[in-house]
């Protein structure tokens, strides 16, 4: 029988924020990624890199800016830093998890570059604040470098663009080792983002949604179901009121009708909406579960959560 293929997309809760942090919350998750491995099914994972990511451009500006002499880290390789670090944790964590359960399989975390449109609309209006607060100086400083700063509390901080993915480039390799039935870690953080120019990729100064990117990458696999977990048990309309109402289930057309309404913030829940959509696209058989972990790494599949159908 034809194992079903899942991609498990983890936001910030499932991972944590400092190291320690994020080493307790890979193992919680990693009992989550077993609960599933355990019922057969074919799983890739990817994750958002928000606060580590962060940390990485922030450490790596503050060397530059100690030492003049080094050369800046651009953002696409504070990016690849990210998936290493978080891969790390990550595929040991569900590795010692899957041989406490009796069940050997490798995981491996791919180096995964997805490529973006230079034409993209985002790019003439970045959004995605990034990096230390700057001194007036420093912001000046970045401006001449072509970069884009927001004035912030207490001073200004650098700001890039969030175009969409168009393309993974190791799509292939990942989905070889799925075929292998191995377990996956892949486009972490939303992919290190790259354009395209001939045969040569160039990283981009972005970042890439990773809930876009989950979505893109399901897409291209062609899987069955795509879980993503936030940091609330269930889609809800008119959030934050006192007319909140969580739904347990939203047909693709309801979820349009509720995006053209305005229910969703565009910075948390609108992307993972948009991305149920595209991949779920006109498949009567594909699925998407919005949903948040239990503290515990339990109940992705018992508990509460949003099933998103056609």
């Amino acid at each position: 029988m034809k194992k079903k293929k899942i991609v498990i997309a983890l936001g910030h809760e499932a991972l944590g924020t400092t190291l320690p942090e994020q080493k307790e919350a890979a193992r919680h998750t990693a009992r989550a990624v077993a609960d599933f491995i355990g019922k057969d099914y074919q799983v890739v994972i990817t994750h958002s890199n928000g606060p580590q990511v962060g940390m990485i451009h922030t450490a790596m500006s503050e060397f530059c800016r100690l030492y003049p002499d080094y050369t800046a880290t651009p953002m696409s390789v504070c990016s690849a830093m990210s998936q290493g670090y978080i891969g790390y944790d990550l595929q040991n964590s569900i590795r010692a998890e899957l041989l406490n359960r009796g069940i050997y399989k490798t995981v491996s975390t791919v180096l995964t570059q997805v490529v973006v449109d230079p034409y993209d609309e985002a790019f003439y209006k970045p959004s995605k604040v990034i990096g230390r607060v700057m001194s007036a100086d420093e912001a000046e400083a970045e401006e001449k470098k072509g970069n884009h700063v927001v004035e912030v509390t207490d001073g200004y901080r650098r700001i890039v663009a969030a175009p969409k993915p168009v393309d993974i480039v190791e799509i292939d390799a990942i989905r070889a080792l799925l075929d292998a039935d191995q377990v996956v870690v892949a486009c972490g953080g939303g992919g290190i983002p790259v354009l395209s120019q001939n045969h040569h990729l160039k990283g981009a100064s972005a970042v890439i949604e990773k809930d876009l990117a989950a979505g893109k990458l399901a897409e291209l696999l062609e899987v069955d179901m795509l879980v993503i977990l936030t940091s609330v048990d269930n889609v809800c309309l008119h959030y934050g009121t006192d007319q909140q109402k969580p739904l347990t289930s939203m047909s693709v057309a309801q979820a349009r009708e509720y995006m053209e309404q305005g229910q969703f913030g565009e910075g948390d829940m609108l992307p993972k909406i948009q991305a149920a959509i595209d991949f779920i696209g006109d498949s009567a058989v594909r699925s998407v579960l919005i949903t948040r972990l239990n503290t515990d790494g339990s109940k992705i599949t018992g508990g509460p959560g949003t099933m998103i159908t056609k």
